[in-house]
């Protein structure tokens, strides 16, 4: 039967241990900072990122580990361009083996070498359920000129499936969990609507709906401010 060689087991032993990590993390929050925390240990990176898309709005960072990466993403983001916003647009990794000569994205590119960064890998963070959904993309950094050979490449892919899957899924959780919320502070605002003004639920929800429409606030935002205040909003 066939070995793994010791580097090979002990890249198997590491994400083995970042899969449990990230199926207990708490959140979104604590999953992105395990991501890149990972990223150190696993790849030949100096700083870490990891960006994320979100409907409607500017794309966000979500973690990093050294404030140079915000810089990094800040020049982009405000941009619209760059690796970062290729990588994520495009579904495909992009490598800069020296921002002081990569001629892709020269402003920028001018930019980060001024900020002491040379190397740089971003790979996206890309659903396989079909959708072809980009949910982020994960940012490596290193001062030294071409520090991502091809094993780095390999393994930030790995790391940004893994990655991919705790994302999503922790959204997710947080998403029902904020319906939850939501659901059990408008039962709890109509309760108090139903005996104040001695209405059925169908019309205390009525009235709920018509301030949030009125007012264009949220309808659990409605519901919180009645049961802090008492009152609705004017």
């Amino acid at each position: 039967m066939a070995t793994l060689d010791p580097v090979d087991s002990a890249a198997a032993d590491a994400f083995a241990r970042l899969a449990v990590e990230l199926h207990d993390a708490s959140g979104v929050e604590e999953t992105v900072d395990a991501v890149v925390q990972f990223a150190l240990q696993a790849l030949n990176c100096t700083y870490a990122g990891l960006a994320l898309s979100t409907r409607g709005r500017r794309t966000e960072i979500a973690a990093v580990t050294d404030p140079v990466v915000a810089d990094v993403y800040n020049l982009q983001i405000d941009a619209e361009n760059g690796p970062l916003i290729t990588s994520m647009r495009e579904r495909t990794s992009v490598l800069i083996r020296d921002t002081g000569t990569d001629d892709r994205w020269p402003e920028w590119a001018a930019k980060v070498a001024g900020l002491g960064v040379r190397s740089v890998l971003d790979v996206p963070l890309t659903l396989g359920d079909g959708s072809s959904r980009t949910v982020g993309a994960l940012g490596l950094y290193s001062p030294m000129v071409d520090a991502f050979g091809v094993d780095d490449e390999a393994i930030a892919r790995i790391l940004a499936r893994h990655a991919t899957v705790a994302v999503a899924t922790a959204r997710h959780e947080q998403t029902m969990a904020e319906a939850v919320d939501a659901r059990k502070l408008v039962g709890m605002a109509m309760g108090i609507l139903m005996e104040r003004f001695d209405v059925d639920s169908d019309r205390a929800f009525a009235i709920l709906k018509r301030y949030s429409q009125d007012t264009n606030t949220k309808l659990r935002d409605v519901a919180q401010q009645l049961i802090d205040t008492r009152k609705l909003p004017r």
